[in-house]
């Protein structure tokens, strides 16, 4: 008996050295992490995490609209390949918007079309397009003003120059590796930390910023806290009050909190709405910022964010992935797991795809080979309708 106290007693002391070493090494959140596997049963992110953490609650719009329906509605059935994709990959809502109206539905595992989704990095279009609507209001200088006008904390051997304006454009210079697989980095940390605000002032701005295209989830984290402290507003009652609130947004939507004292948004992930109200966004930047006859945010900054800024990031611009197939001009909206809001100007088309897994990326490029198979398909079945009308 004395043994086995002897023994529970050493292995007490081994786990508080063991719990001692990761906190003090910043790898604490590895506890919390480990805790959170086992409540969920998986070790991946995923779309209903909002359930499982502290929210805030985004209202639905006072005015809310519903979508027209296509005088086509679902009148043409999914292909065969696209059928395939959803089954394979397990898309949760699948929508085609044609002309303002939509035109293909499908819903899947019992979601429906005010079930909230994890936009994972979807949202990160959005808070972009926030800091436009800031500078518009007079809140933010311009693109060029200094993010320690707002962060003075902010360190690193280019803390004093990097700008707002890179931030959004994904060329801040921060000390960021994006990795969603190993779990002892920054990205995994920020994701289950209960301090957002504490993790981002360990990180400094060390390389030149503005110079190169960087994806970096960190640098829209640092977005969003810019546009707290220059309104004195929660990102998440700007991103209604800019847009939420004017576009309709049918339902009510949450955005996933740490565990501060002020609960701040995880702001570059964990938006959580529906493909209905995804699309409305995608919408008012392919009619030039225009929504019910009124501009709701500057046509020229709708043009610049749908623009390279970078040589080596010609695929991206102010939140926005750019790109063509098929001939086609195509910007989107991507999140993990293969979260699509892709906007097709020239044919007057929205695709949107929500789910729970995508394929790796291509080789040498920055998307997968199912982000183009959504929208093969979507027009091959816009194509079979083209063949079997009168």
């Amino acid at each position: 008996m004395k043994k086995c106290a002897s023994f529970l007693k050493g292995l007490l002391v081994v786990l508080v050295i063991l719990v001692a070493g990761l906190y003090i090494s910043g790898y604490g959140y590895l506890i919390e992490l480990g805790a959170k596997v086992i409540e969920l049963g998986r070790t991946s992110a995923g779309l209903e995490d909002y359930v499982y953490f502290d929210s805030r609650e985004i209202p639905k719009s006072d005015n809310p609209q519903a979508w027209p329906l296509h005088a086509d509605y679902n009148s043409i059935p999914a292909t065969a390949k696209l059928q395939k994709l959803h089954q394979d990959h397990r898309t949760v809502a699948f929508l085609v918007i044609k002309n303002d109206s939509i035109w293909h539905e499908q819903y899947f595992e019992g979601f429906g079309n005010d079930s909230k989704t994890n936009s994972f990095s979807v949202v990160k279009t959005i808070v972009s397009a926030s800091l436009a609507k800031a500078i518009e209001e007079g809140d933010v200088k311009s693109f060029d003003q200094p993010v320690k006008d707002f962060l003075p904390w902010l360190q690193g051997a280019y803390a004093d120059v990097v700008t707002v304006g890179n931030l959004a454009t994904m060329s801040s210079g921060l000390k960021w590796k994006e990795d969603y697989e190993n779990l002892l980095t920054i990205t995994p940390r920020t994701y289950i930390t209960r301090d957002i605000v504490g993790v981002m002032k360990t990180l400094p701005i060390e390389t030149p910023p503005g110079e190169r295209f960087v994806y970096q989830s960190g640098s829209t984290q640092l977005l969003s806290l810019v546009l707290t402290a220059a309104t004195g507003e929660t990102i998440s009652d700007l991103v209604r009050r800019y847009f939420w609130n004017p576009l309709g947004a049918h339902a009510d939507a949450n955005w996933r909190l740490d565990a501060s004292e002020k609960g701040v948004e995880k702001s570059y992930c964990c938006f959580n709405s529906n493909a209905r109200d995804f699309a409305r966004f995608a919408a008012l930047f392919k009619n030039g910022g225009v929504c019910n006859g009124k501009q709701l945010i500057n046509a020229d900054y709708v043009q610049k964010s749908i623009t390279p800024q970078f040589e080596n990031g010609q695929d991206y611009g102010y939140g926005w992935w750019l790109g063509a197939h098929m001939g086609k001009r195509f910007y989107s909206m991507r999140g993990h797991n293969g979260q699509y809001v892709i906007v097709f100007p020239e044919d007057d088309v929205i695709v949107v795809r929500l789910g729970r897994a995508q394929l790796p990326d291509l080789p040498g490029v920055r998307h997968s080979a199912d982000y183009l198979g959504y929208m093969e398909e979507a027009f091959a079945m816009l194509n079979n309708e083209t063949a079997t009308s009168p």
